[in-house]
């Protein structure tokens, strides 16, 4: 970052604050996020960039001074697909030089929108109750 001392409040304000390649990096992810998942919300959480889906948290984005990272529980069965990142259980590190494919952060995204589905199900109001009529 150019200059730590300064608190970021927003998403722009903390890409704007990155080197030109770390912004580049961040500015195309935050793109595929969107349009993975167009009904997402950013929101600037915990000092980093995020996206929350249907009221709940989805991702985070970061940079740091050796990588750039997605953040957020990483769904299983990408460990195929994230052979030569570094990735832990809520990470993927990768650096603006060999970034992430458009194609894995789609299905990243896409699966963790289905698994908020999942687990908060948008519930649809009822209808109210038809009251019978009253025979005089």
């Amino acid at each position: 970052m150019r200059n730590p001392t300064k608190k970021p409040a927003s998403t722009d304000d903390y890409i704007a604050m990155l080197l030109d390649d770390q912004r580049k990096a961040l500015t195309a992810l935050r793109k595929q996020i969107l349009a993975a998942a167009p009904k997402a919300e950013e929101y600037f959480g915990y000092g980093l960039p995020g996206f929350k889906y249907k009221g709940h948290p989805l991702v985070y984005m970061g940079a740091a001074k050796k990588h750039v990272a997605l953040y957020g529980m990483v769904p299983a069965g990408f460990a195929e697909r994230l052979k030569g990142f570094t990735v832990s259980k809520g990470t993927i590190q990768f650096t603006p030089e060999k970034p992430l494919p458009a194609a894995l952060v789609k299905d990243i995204v896409k699966l963790k929108c289905a698994e908020i589905e999942e687990r908060w199900p948008s519930k649809t109001p009822k209808a109210p109750a038809k009251k019978a009529a009253k025979k005089k």
